[in-house]
């Protein structure tokens, strides 16, 4: 039984037909894997341009007449169509052509095919079988083809043009060779810079995200204490405490969704919110406050503009510091003081060590969060120390380099 198919469908039929299932190709493509771009073209325009000039030579030398023999037709051919798999076997592809020219008598547009080849071969990693085929070819073209052909062999002054002719057809491929690998030394040292950068923006991001949670899970978990503990005896209290909660996971949910946002797009310009730095410091202790923590800011010399990078290290720096105040001394009062000192900012974080400790005894330069701040300080040049203070409490300090900023 036959079904008519309609001519619209013909070309989803034809590419599931057994004929083109058994042999891979498709409508709209080349079989055997071949590209019209890459590997078509140029043996088309090589072909064109020698089979032209065979009739042409065949006109002069027969007196304007073309009688060309079944052997002069395959020599035309053979070059062009040896180029078609010169990306798959390049050093094949140059002897083949190469062979095509000694069986010629001479003609210059047999040579066509072997340029091309040579040039392929000499580029693309294959400079010993490119050069032995230049001092083969020297040597046939000017001594074993003409006695080949019973003609007389090169002269001196045609030995040295051709070998001059040569000399500048290496030079033009060992320049573009050499051209090639710089492009590719070039895009690999850009591919590993793009992946230096991917990862610094990983390690960033993560940083940020441990101290956007470690800040305000900790002061969410204190205020969540509190609140259970007044729930009944002081319910306007626990209602504080509820607010501060709604509070600072309002502000780690907006800085969270920023965050996933920035991870979500690809490029340079991606949206971002502001990115946090000195003059988001009231705001950071205003949630502290909101917490149940007692904090208080001093500035000590007169305020200047600094590098981004410093801006950001040094609100990490107090943040991430104020966490530990909360996690291990809860309801301390603490400190935060900036100096700018010359050529540097230097940040003071002190509590007063009067709160109720979380877990027990701290440890100087215990956990990840110490670490984190002294990485931070690192990344911009500067130093971080944190200890015990000697009349009780815990002091964070910090000296971030900033130069001649502003």
């Amino acid at each position: 039984m036959v079904v008519p198919v309609p001519w619209g469908a013909m070309g989803d039929v034809a590419g599931s037909s057994p004929i083109a299932r058994r042999s891979g190709w498709k409508w709209g493509r080349l079989p055997w894997g071949l590209s019209w771009r890459q590997d078509v073209a140029v043996p088309v325009a090589v072909g064109v341009v020698q089979v032209a000039a065979g009739i042409g030579a065949a006109w002069h030398n027969q007196g304007h007449q073309v009688d060309l023999s079944p052997v002069h037709w395959v020599l035309l051919l053979v070059g062009p169509v040896a180029l078609l798999a010169r990306r798959r076997h390049p050093v094949a592809v140059l002897w083949i052509t190469f062979a095509a020219t000694l069986g010629s008598s001479g003609e210059w547009g047999v040579y066509l095919s072997l340029i091309v080849a040579f040039f392929y071969a000499a580029t693309n990693g294959h400079r010993r079988a490119a050069w032995a085929s230049i001092a083969v070819g020297y040597v046939s073209s000017n001594w074993i083809g003409p006695l080949l052909y019973g003609k007389p062999v090169a002269s001196l002054d045609q030995a040295l043009l051709l070998a001059a002719w040569l000399l500048v057809l290496v030079v033009v491929a060992e320049f573009r060779r050499v051209h090639r690998e710089e492009l590719a030394r070039a895009q690999a040292a850009r591919e590993l810079e793009d992946q230096r950068r991917a990862g610094e923006e990983r390690l960033r991001i993560a940083r940020d995200l441990h101290d956007v949670i470690g800040h305000n899970m900790s002061l969410i978990n204190v205020q969540a204490g509190v609140g259970l503990d007044l729930m009944d005896t002081q319910p306007e209290q626990a209602r504080a405490s509820l607010a501060a909660i709604k509070t600072v996971s309002k502000e780690a949910l907006e800085e969270l969704r920023t965050m996933l946002v920035a991870l979500r797009q690809v490029g340079d310009d991606v949206p971002r919110g502001p990115a946090p730095g000195l003059d988001r410091l009231p705001e950071l202790l205003d949630l502290t406050r909101a917490a149940g923590l007692p904090v208080t800011m001093e500035v000590a010399g007169p305020p200047r503009p600094v590098p981004a990078s410093v801006a950001v290290a040094a609100y990490r720096i107090v943040q991430e510091s104020l966490t530990n105040v909360a996690r291990h001394a809860a309801g301390a009062g603490a400190t935060v003081r900036l100096s700018y000192q010359g050529d540097r900012l230097v940040i003071d974080v002190l509590d007063d060590g009067r709160g109720t400790p979380g877990n027990g005894k701290r440890v100087p330069g215990s956990g990840t969060g110490i670490a984190g701040m002294r990485e931070r300080a690192a990344t911009v040049g500067g130093q971080l120390e944190a200890g015990p203070r000697p009349g009780g409490g815990f002091a964070v300090t910090a000296s971030l380099p900033f130069g001649g900023a502003g």
